[in-house]
């Protein structure tokens, strides 16, 4: 199986810490629940008394609640016509609606004229958001408005967290507080302390996954095989590139594993990295995220859903049936078989 075992007592220091020295911050939940998944993150919001989460998408909604989360939730992602589950809840007071477009803001008003909403800013960033020059002009009479939602890029400077705050102040419903991505804590802070209104945080990665030392991913070896050089073998009948092992551990696709985001080349080296990738594809040397007997293991071909073949070359049994072995995976799109608190 593929394993997340967590450290309680040092993730929940770092939680708590976290939580202490950003007052007022708002837990994003989405997704697969940055890997730990929505009812241990619920439980840990509700420890920390928080009195608000994120999501990302309306669907979310009912899952934090199924885990017995009761008091508001955001969706993040804009309201869109279209979305049934979105327009359901649009008359749910403890659920808020982001808006970006002004057209939505139209279409709101006839399907729920009081319902609760965050106006969301366009950015840097140019995805979502109404644009600078149409926020004073916005019409938000009868919305039970929570407030302006600022998505910052990363690494977000507190000079555009100030221009955008000058922005949101040009309305006369600024009052209602305004809600900041992707700030430091520190930028944070002097933001709250500079303007008149009620400042909040959004924050996901640096909470749950901002102490990395507090968990660790395993994967269970389920066989190990001595082959000769240049045997066949999986699905694709690659042939070994030498004498050694054939090991299969647990974690597949379906797992995550093995799964990584594109990155945006902004550099000679990263340009070089998919051709490099192509290269180790091509010779059989594709290195695997599993770590067998000190050193990172190279796929035999393309994982499984369950499980992955790795090649591990060299006299002496590398590892056994049954041994857990490290793996590095991405935590937002991993799925564990096991969540361990110990």
């Amino acid at each position: 199986m593929l394993k997340l075992t967590i450290d309680a007592q040092r993730w929940r220091n770092h939680l708590t810490a976290f939580a202490k020295s950003c007052p007022g911050i708002v837990p994003v939940t989405k997704g697969n629940g940055y890997g730990f998944g929505h009812e241990l993150l619920v439980q840990e919001s509700q420890r920390l008394g928080i009195d608000i989460l994120a999501v990302g998408v309306a669907q979310e909604v009912a899952s934090v609640r199924q885990y017995g989360w009761d008091k508001d939730v955001i969706v993040l992602n804009p309201w869109r016509p279209g979305d049934e589950v979105a327009a359901g809840l649009l008359n749910d007071p403890k659920v808020i609606t982001t808006i970006s477009r002004r057209e939505d803001i139209a279409a709101l008003r006839d399907l729920a004229p009081s319902a609760s909403i965050l106006v969301e800013v366009e950015t840097s960033m140019h995805r979502h958001g109404v644009p600078a020059d149409e926020v004073a002009a916005l019409d938000l009479d009868g919305f039970d408005l929570r407030g302006w939602t600022i998505h910052l890029p990363s690494g977000a400077s507190l000079d555009e967290g100030r221009e955008m705050a000058r922005i949101v102040k040009q309305h006369p419903l600024a009052s209602r507080g305004i809600w900041f991505s992707h700030l430091s804590c520190d930028d944070y802070i002097a933001l709250s302390k500079e303007l008149d209104v009620p400042v909040r945080m959004r924050v996901g990665t640096r909470l749950w996954l901002g102490d990395a030392n507090a968990y660790r991913v395993t994967g269970t070896v389920l066989d190990v095989r001595w082959l000769p050089k240049r045997t066949p073998v999986g699905y694709h009948r690659v042939k070994t590139h030498a004498d050694g092992y054939i090991v299969v551990v647990s974690g597949g696709t379906a797992h995550g594993v093995a799964l990584s985001a594109p990155i945006s080349a902004r550099s000679l080296r990263q340009w070089l990295i998919p051709g490099a990738e192509a290269l180790q594809q091509m010779v059989g040397r594709v290195i695997s995220p599993f770590t067998i007997a000190g050193k990172k293991a190279v796929f035999a071909e393309p994982p499984h859903m369950h499980s992955s073949l790795v090649f591990v070359g060299g006299p002496g049994e590398p590892t056994h049936v049954g041994d857990e072995v490290p793996v590095n995976v991405r935590m937002t799109t991993a799925t564990f078989d096991e969540i361990s608190l110990v």
